[in-house]
């Protein structure tokens, strides 16, 4: 695809770097591997931790330099062009590919400063808000009246805020339709940890609300997958520092949330520990390890660091949504494959310890057979489900 804007630019430059990164890290393997073949240890233990020396130290050493200067070099050509170019947006798939990186390679991309990092930003009709001064995206507008009434969703791990439109559908567009509601969409870096989003995001929605022109009646806020955690480490932030957006909190929707952690990320951390046990397989498993912080944070659900058990806020009417692939009940397709990536018991808040479970009435649960998880983006009964909670009288 030819390059056209300055956004295209950047995306191409945080490519190279992870390339040049990836490169790097994989001589790394290669270079560890010779000597441990070198050493010839046990098939259990710990690997040597010393690097080879000698002719062959000295050529690995030659060529993790030259990738190292061949990528300084790529960057800083393609630098050179990008004054050159005119400002421009991104498309929906590039937004996907960034999106997806920084899902399993958030927090490694906000660390090197590469250009695929995803800054947080809350957006309207596909527009930048800025909370500071959230009335200028409405500027010119003739088509839509701010509300009072403000719906935020939090998309999941390795989306963004364009996947909200799936399948020709939107909750939150519906929404706005039939409700009145204000669709806010957020963007951000799911691969940071799922605490220092939510921090973020509870500072963005201090913002928002004090600087709302009209007085806000009500606040919800949806989140699918991990955005419904994004989502509960907000309020917790909100609540802990004494913010004043909580107070405008009516509901909390949650729509497939692993709110006590997802089973394929639980089953990667137990292969990492059987890779660990012999120094022959230790050197991959530094590969597998490089998966993002906020992946890692699901293997349990985290949301707030070093507080096992955050409960959901006092006051909010929570509501969860959970999918099976099955098209029937039973305790094999609920308990061990729920949609595919969620069990129904983590994403309705259940857990055999008492202390853990989620406070949410068993009337505000719903499970729909026959769908996936990202089908609860956009099918007919999750909506159905979504609109006759969101009118629900207080």
């Amino acid at each position: 695809m030819p390059i056209s804007n300055r956004s295209q630019l950047s995306d191409l430059r945080g490519v190279t770097r992870m390339a040049i990164d990836a490169t790097d890290a994989i001589a790394k393997v290669v270079e560890e591997m010779h000597r441990t073949i070198q050493l010839r240890p046990g098939p259990l233990g710990v690997s040597a931790t010393d690097r080879p020396n000698g002719l062959s130290g000295l050529v690995y050493r030659l060529v993790r330099g030259g990738i190292r200067l061949f990528g300084r070099a790529v960057d800083a050509s393609l630098a050179g062009v990008t004054t050159s170019l005119p400002e421009g947006e991104s498309s929906p798939a590039l937004d996907a590919y960034r999106s997806a990186a920084n899902g399993v390679y958030g927090d490694y991309l906000l660390r090197t400063g590469n250009p695929l990092a995803i800054e947080m930003s809350l957006r309207y009709c596909g527009q930048r808000v800025d909370p500071h001064d959230p009335m200028r995206v409405f500027e010119g507008r003739n088509d839509v009246t701010p509300a009072n009434k403000l719906l935020v969703l939090v998309h999941g791990l390795c989306m963004n805020d364009r996947q909200w439109n799936s399948d020709g559908h939107d909750h939150g567009a519906a929404l706005a339709n039939e409700l009145g509601y204000l669709p806010l969409y957020l963007r951000y870096n799911s691969g940071q940890h799922i605490a220092s989003n939510g921090r973020a995001l509870a500072e963005m929605l201090e913002s928002l609300i004090g600087n709302w022109a009209t007085p806000v009646d009500e606040l919800v806020i949806m989140g699918h997958s991990m955005g419904g955690l994004v989502s509960r480490s907000a309020c917790h932030h909100g609540h802990q520092v004494g913010h004043v957006w909580p107070k405008y909190l009516r509901k909390l929707v949650f729509l497939g949330t692993p709110h006590h952690g997802a089973p394929l990320e639980r089953a990667g951390h137990g292969v990492d520990i059987l890779m660990d046990l012999s120094p022959y397989s230790l050197p991959f498993t530094r590969l597998s390890k490089a998966r993002s912080a906020g992946i890692t944070d699901l293997r349990h659900g985290a949301v707030w660091l070093g507080e096992e058990i955050v409960p959901l806020p006092s006051g909010v009417k929570c509501y969860a949504a959970a999918a099976v692939r099955a098209t029937k009940r039973s305790v094999l397709s609920e308990r061990l494959i729920g949609d595919g990536l969620v069990t129904v018991d983590s994403a309705l808040g259940r857990h055999r310890d008492r202390r853990r479970m989620l406070a949410i009435p068993r009337n505000r649960q719903w499970v729909g057979y026959g769908m996936g998880h990202r089908e609860l983006l956009h099918h007919p009964d999750v909506y159905r489900q979504i609109s006759t909670w969101l009118q629900e009288m207080e």
